[in-house]
């Protein structure tokens, strides 16, 4: 008889409703951030072709995520009450409003500006139903110990808010000055938030053991949240004129710099974490939709580079991002043919019988 055991062809590499990772939309982020980064380049149709690729991406797992929702309700509603999970949830905020930058890049306006009210709006519902789910809301109240990488995604979520809200403010004059707020509102969020993130994180590295396993890849995420405050802060500079543009300005340009020098400086070290995790323990190397949480920050650092370095007038720093966006192009293709091969041969192989 057949194997109780679902079924390889169930698993496809974790794209089914029911064992949909909340975190899948870092495909989409990586995706998307990559296709802004060839549009800064010059490189049209790479560009173009990264930005289609994203939008079947965003198509495949929205329609996922509704039947999850429909027809695995208990799965996710697990998800959510999940300290390892939950904050994985923001990865659609920041996919949708990623692909939303795309679109806007290359004229689409209208669309873009769909998306933005649509992540905007779930991330001011996520904002608050997901850490008391999956924090506030225990019993335990033990939160350091509970914290982890993934609790950068929020912060992710708040800055891609205020990139679309910034990209998409020149060409809608009539909510020029509300678009100035929302990216104000959704980047000061931002950072506040990367702070408490931070040392909430810290704590836990420095008061609890941590296995080797424990450092996954969304902790990678911890630069990717800085890169793309980066950009933020970017976008926000470049704004024309109104009041609460104008009133943070300075501060945003200054900050901005800060950021990116320690974006920069957590390269090497989550590098080093990488190679004690797989080479000194031997923690294999095998393909999960967490890996997109790598590749997301790589192209982040290198769009944040090209966005600093020409709206603060930095040449060494627009080097840097153009480099390193072949880095990221490197890692992404590394990744996306990881998870056809984990797709093709799941879907190959026969169930087992007994």
């Amino acid at each position: 008889m057949l194997s109780t055991s679902p079924p390889p062809s169930s698993r496809l590499a974790g794209l089914t409703p029911a064992r949909l990772s909340p975190g899948y939309f870092a495909l989409v982020m990586a995706t998307g951030i990559l296709s802004v980064g060839c549009q800064l380049r010059g490189w049209t149709l790479p560009a173009q072709s990264l930005l289609l690729l994203t939008g079947a991406e965003y198509a495949l797992l929205v329609v996922l995520t509704i039947w999850r929702f429909v027809a695995h309700r208990r799965e996710l509603a697990a998800d959510a009450h999940d300290t390892r999970k939950a904050f994985l949830f923001f990865t659609f905020v920041a996919g949708t409003d990623v692909f939303a930058v795309g679109l806007a890049g290359q004229g689409h306006f209208v669309p873009a500006a769909v998306l933005l009210v649509t992540a905007a709006l779930t991330w001011l519902v996520l904002g608050y139903t997901i850490p008391w789910a999956a924090v506030l809301g225990r019993s335990e109240r033990l939160v350091v110990a509970a914290a982890n990488g993934t609790w950068f995604v929020w912060v992710v979520a708040s800055q891609s808010v205020a990139v679309a809200a910034a990209t998409l403010e020149p060409h809608y004059e009539a909510a020029r000055q509300g678009l100035a707020v929302v990216a104000v509102f959704s980047w000061s969020v931002g950072c506040v938030l990367y702070a408490a993130s931070a040392i909430f994180v810290s704590l836990r590295l420095m008061l609890y053991p941590l296995e080797p396993r424990e450092l996954d890849p969304p902790y990678w995420v911890s630069m990717g949240a800085v890169a793309i405050t980066v950009v933020a802060g970017a976008r926000i500079v470049e704004m024309e004129s109104a009041p609460m543009v104008d009133a943070v300005r300075g501060l945003v340009a200054g900050m901005s710099v800060v950021f990116w020098c320690f974006a920069t400086w957590l390269v090497p070290v989550l590098i080093a974490v990488g190679v004690w995790r797989h080479h000194v323990h031997r923690v294999p190397l095998t393909y999960e939709p967490t890996w997109w949480s790598i590749v997301f920050p790589l192209g982040m650092y290198a769009v944040a580079g090209m966005y600093l370095g020409r709206a603060d007038d930095l040449p060494i720093v627009e080097w840097i991002g153009q480099a390193w966006l072949w880095v990221a192009l490197t890692a992404w293709t590394t990744v996306f043919l990881a998870m056809l091969r984990t797709v093709v041969t799941t879907r190959g192989r026969e169930p087992e019988r007994t």
